[in-house]
């Protein structure tokens, strides 16, 4: 007798598979406007922020909910200039990146008692950069168990929470932070 099958639904990937697919399918990649540049121009404090999933935008940069996550508080911190690297960044804006790096990390254990925490930064398409023109770090929440079979076998995440749930969340932390 054939197992039933079950389905996983991640509808909010397709933007992101089909994109990817796309671009790769062309000579040029399309040009397309840096979500990051524009969540840069956007209010923290305005309507748009909701639009960006922006948590934080002052002179040292930019904290955003990541909207393609490995797990949920899937945080990116990013600075305002659209550069490449670590040494494209002057002493001040690594500096600046650092800080908000640290609030990032302050902000999560604040909202979502993770059991740790890891912080990356992937420079250059080879290495894992989804956006690699525009320098980003990656800070994600981690809990024991986080990571299960559905990854190596389906090539999926499961994520426990929506993208509005978690702005909501860290937002609201981030009031009683201040």
């Amino acid at each position: 007798m054939p197992m039933k099958r079950k389905n996983i639904w991640a509808p909010w990937r397709l933007d992101y598979i089909e994109t990817v697919a796309a671009e790769e399918l062309q000579d040029k990649p399309k040009h397309k406007a840096c979500f990051m540049c524009e969540a840069v121009k956007a209010d923290a404090a305005g309507d748009e922020s909701v639009d960006h999933f922006l948590l934080v935008n002052d002179e040292r940069g930019v904290i955003m909910l990541n909207r393609y996550p490995y797990t949920n508080g899937h945080l990116l911190v990013v600075p305002h200039s659209h550069l490449g690297t670590l040494n494209d960044l002057s002493a001040e804006q690594r500096l600046g990146l650092m800080e908000l790096t640290a609030l990032a990390e302050k902000l999560l254990d604040a909202a979502m008692n993770p059991q740790g925490i890891n912080v990356g930064i992937n420079i250059g398409k080879a290495a894992g950069a989804g956006v690699p023109g525009h320098l980003h770090v990656h800070v994600l929440p981690r809990w024991s168990g986080d990571t299960n079979f559905m990854s190596s076998v389906a090539g999926l995440r499961v994520i426990p929470q929506s993208l509005e749930k978690s702005y909501e969340q860290l937002k609201a932390t981030l009031e009683r932070l201040k």
